[in-house]
């Protein structure tokens, strides 16, 4: 028996004990997850296709570490502008393993849940409708720091990050640099090839208003990676 799932935003072709390499899970090494977003199954001659996915199939797997995967350079050249970028990326991964592939019986009771909790969900929505004017006030204040000024990060960069949530060079500065990529990741592919090591340690010195130690520190990175 074959299926084929959704797992992390990417297809997959699995079998029963068969190690596959993801994009990186928040579950952690050891543990078991699902994915119910099976969009076919095959055993012998019997295919069953979903529209688009299986109700009630369901694939189960064990997560047996975390990793990064082969190194990729990325290397960018303007002629007669004097333009030459190069960047790095390593692809944060997961290796999984398939326990079993179930095709029926997986169903989950979302429904009732559901009809039993409406009244709560209609409270959610207009709190919800009252606070969004609050929202729109923070994004008009402005407030959002200059996140260009970061050695690696273009202005498709910044704004992933700004709509993320690390929209200062103080959050930027508490992240971790696996955090920031699979931020870019979600964002564009265009953006998975960015090399994030050196970001926080940037962001901390513009935080601090530390502008000279971060000059220096930038004259020795290239594209954001230290030489």
């Amino acid at each position: 028996m074959y299926a084929i799932v959704e797992i992390a935003g990417h297809q997959f072709k699995v079998e029963k004990d068969q190690k596959v390499f993801v994009n990186r899970l928040d579950t952690e090494e050891g543990k078991k997850v699902s994915f119910d977003n099976v969009l076919l199954i095959g055993d012998d001659s019997n295919v069953t296709v979903g529209a688009p996915a299986i109700d009630g199939a369901q694939i189960s797997a064990k997560v047996l570490k975390h990793l990064k995967g082969d190194k990729v350079i990325v290397f960018k050249k303007k002629r007669r502008k004097g333009y030459r970028v190069k960047n790095g990326h390593r692809q944060a991964l997961s290796e999984i393993v398939i326990e079993s592939i179930v095709a029926s019986g997986a169903k989950k009771a979302t429904p009732k849940k559901e009809t039993k909790k409406a009244e709560p969900k209609a409270e959610v929505k207009t709190e919800a409708k009252k606070e969004a004017p609050k929202a729109t006030a923070k994004k008009a204040t402005g407030k959002a720091d200059d996140l260009k000024k970061i050695e690696g990060a273009g202005p498709k960069a910044a704004e992933a990050l700004v709509n993320a949530g690390y929209d200062t060079f103080a959050k930027v500065a508490k992240a971790k640099p696996e955090e920031l990529s699979a931020v870019l990741t979600e964002a564009s592919s265009r953006l998975a090839h960015l090399v994030t090591d050196t970001w926080p340690k940037q962001a901390k010195l513009a935080a601090e208003g530390k502008w000279d130690e971060l000059k220096a520190l930038q004259d020795k990175l290239d594209g954001g990676i230290e030489k």
